[in-house]
């Protein structure tokens, strides 16, 4: 198999791809601080609302990751790291600042936004590691084997890097507050849920590695280097 070629090409739509990552980073950390459970049949669910658009972090991770390479995507993950903590320590002084005249919600912003350290910190490890290890795993896939079978690189990067995250914000954030058999529901909802869906999108991920490929003028082959 043939290694992937760099290319020194100024990258052309790299920074809207990187704002997008970050944006649904912060939204699914904000929308993370609810749990929710759902009964569907006999299957009961149980899941916080990052879940519904943190996946497709993952799918810009990967597109991040093969085509433009893994330190431009360690770049992009490092930055949503520094606004995903940015983020944390405005709402903790917004949550500490005296309450004006006429605000009556304090409660209800310290519930939904306030600053929870716990929460905060398995946020943060558990996307560190596992956006990290996304890009790793795609990254040496692709050296290994070369750049066929993209469906390969883009589910085994999914499969390694979302349990890493899952388990390490699940447990960090919620063992001991979600009970025993519970907390099992909601790590293995949230893990086969996350993984189902970068599946789900496979041709949409597909359709959008290409065209991101053919916006930057670069062969399936190549890789626009840092």
């Amino acid at each position: 198999m043939t290694s992937p070629e760099e290319s020194a090409r100024t990258p052309k739509i790299f920074d809207i791809i990187a704002v997008m990552f970050v944006a649904f980073l912060l939204i699914s950390n904000i929308a993370g601080t609810k749990v929710t459970a759902l009964d569907a049949g006999p299957i009961h669910l149980v899941f916080d609302g990052g879940a519904i658009l943190f996946p497709l972090t993952y799918v810009l991770g990967d597109v991040l990751s093969e085509v433009y390479g893994f330190r431009r995507a360690r770049r992009v993950i490092v930055l949503g790291f520094v606004a995903s903590v940015l983020a944390s320590l405005t709402f903790l002084l917004v949550q500490v600042a005296p309450v004006g005249p006429g605000y009556d919600n304090q409660a209800a912003f310290e519930a939904v936004l306030g600053f929870v350290p716990r929460i905060v910190a398995a946020s943060i490890i558990g996307y560190l590691a596992g956006q990290l290890i996304n890009a790793l795993v795609l990254v040496k896939i692709r050296e290994r084997w070369g750049a066929d079978h993209l469906w390969a690189r883009l589910v085994g990067s999914t499969v390694v890097g979302e349990l890493f995250d899952t388990v390490l914000f699940c447990t960090i954030a919620f063992i001991g507050v979600i009970p025993g058999a519970e907390f099992a529901n909601y790590i293995i909802t949230g893990y086969v849920y996350k993984v189902g869906v970068e599946i789900v999108l496979l041709p949409i991920t597909y359709r959008v590695i290409a065209f991101v490929r053919n916006r930057e003028g670069l062969t399936s082959n190549e890789v626009l280097a840092a």
